[in-house]
């Protein structure tokens, strides 16, 4: 047995090929066990890893009502699993249509001056809300759509300026308590419902706003603003990730940072190619 192992091991050998499908599959693990990270579908599947060795386990040692019973627990969990680990298969899916291949182009001209009015507008609405202790989240549609949740709230379709986001979230606006939806330079919708978080290592100190914010941008590549009732704090969250305690100044940077990252890097790519071909 050890003679034959040792001689399977000499005489291994991997080809081009095999070395590529290797590191094709590692990185896609890699790349779901980054997905699931720091979510409840991280419980999932450690509960299914411990099924699997204990289905393993009890057929090595002959208990057969206990490996007939995981078999079938088996059999009904792969079909469980795609409802299951949903909020996650859509959210890869999503990943996967952000990707460079449907990316758009780099901002041009008249899309960069919109951009700069609405974060004015937004810069100027902010620390009104701020000061009068007026909670608020706007929303920041990008790349990935949110037809279905503008569908939940009120459209309003005008553009967006400091005053009208600001008697939005006003306390007695029958609009103040859903979020905003910004698609372009246009107030989309008011008073939409978001999802709700589900990452179980969010603070107990941040309320339903803010694990609203959260929600949105884990299931897509949209931008929320958040800013605190209770202590008027301003949050931004964008990738599943918060970022708290800004001042005007940082989110004003920060935004323009997210928005312009793929950008700057098709930029860079653009002027290596000229390189290339000017050396040529």
């Amino acid at each position: 047995m050890l003679e034959r192992l040792i001689e399977s091991i000499v005489h291994f050998r991997l080809g081009f090929r095999d070395i590529i499908d290797i590191a094709i599959v590692s990185y896609i693990l890699y790349r779901l066990i980054m997905l699931i990270r720091g979510t409840r579908a991280e419980q999932l599947v450690k509960g299914l890893i411990i099924l699997l060795l204990a289905l393993v386990v009890s057929g090595q040692l002959g208990l057969k009502t206990i490996h007939w019973l995981l078999q079938g627990f088996m059999t009904i969990g792969l079909i469980a699993i795609p409802i299951v680990f949903q909020p996650e298969l859509r959210r890869a899916l999503e990943h996967l249509g952000r990707g460079r291949l449907f990316q758009r182009s780099p901002f041009s001209y008249e899309e960069e001056e919109k951009f700069y009015r609405l974060l004015e507008e937004l810069l100027k609405a902010i620390p009104v809300l701020v000061k009068k202790r007026i909670g608020a989240i706007i929303v920041l549609e990008r790349e990935t759509g949110l037809k279905d949740i503008i569908e939940t709230g009120i459209k309003i379709e005008g553009l967006v300026t400091a005053e009208l986001l600001i008697n939005i979230f006003m306390p007695r606006s029958p609009l103040h308590d859903g979020a905003v939806i910004v698609r372009g330079n246009i107030i989309a919708a008011a008073g939409c419902f978001l999802p709700l978080t589900e990452n179980p290592n969010i603070s107990k100190e941040l309320g339903t706003r803010h694990r609203a914010g959260l929600g949105i941008t884990e299931i897509s590549d949209a931008v929320a603003i958040i800013v605190s009732e209770e202590t008027g704090v301003i949050t931004l969250a964008h990738e599943g990730k918060l970022t708290r305690y800004l001042d005007e100044k940082t989110l004003r940077s920060t935004i323009i940072n997210i928005y312009y990252s793929a950008s700057r890097k098709q930029k860079k790519k653009g002027k290596r190619k000229k390189a290339i071909n000017d050396d040529d």
